[in-house]
């Protein structure tokens, strides 16, 4: 299970940090302060308290500030933003959620609840302190490949 509290006993388990939703029509600068503020490399979206994206540093330069008509003091999270994200559970495998990273090539997956609510984030870095060093060793290289 991810969200569980560790104790000796329980190695296997991931703790996922918290994470806070922005709002999709929130001005993009806000979201790049908040990377700064936070050391964070993507933010979660959402709209009525509901997660329907993420804007990472790497959405703010490919699909903002390297576009001709781009207007950063008018482009908003929603412009940016990579909408159709992939989630685990808070219940899942830790191993299920890292082969779930491992095939879409990602660096972190929201953590989500029985009720679809976004309760965390799930990283490399978490993924580091906790997973077996051949089960990070596999899930590193996979998402560090390239995109094909």
């Amino acid at each position: 299970m991810l969200m569980q509290r560790r104790s000796r006993h329980e190695s296997q388990r991931c703790d996922a940090q918290g994470s806070r939703l922005g709002q999709s029509g929130d001005p993009c600068v806000r979201a790049c302060k908040a990377h700064v503020r936070h050391d964070i490399g993507a933010i979660p979206i959402g709209e009525n308290d509901r997660l329907i994206g993420m804007v990472t540093d790497r959405d703010i330069v490919c699909k903002g500030l390297a576009q001709d008509k781009f207007d950063a003091r008018r482009a908003t999270a929603r412009d940016v933003m990579t909408a159709e994200i992939h989630c685990c559970r808070e219940d899942e495998d830790l191993a299920k959620a890292v082969r779930h990273m491992e095939e879409l090539k990602v660096r972190r997956l929201p953590v989500i609840n029985k009720n679809k609510r976004m309760i965390g984030m799930l990283s490399l870095g978490d993924v580091g302190q906790a997973a077996p060093v051949e089960l990070l060793s596999e899930c590193v290289k996979s998402v560090s490949a390239h995109h094909a």
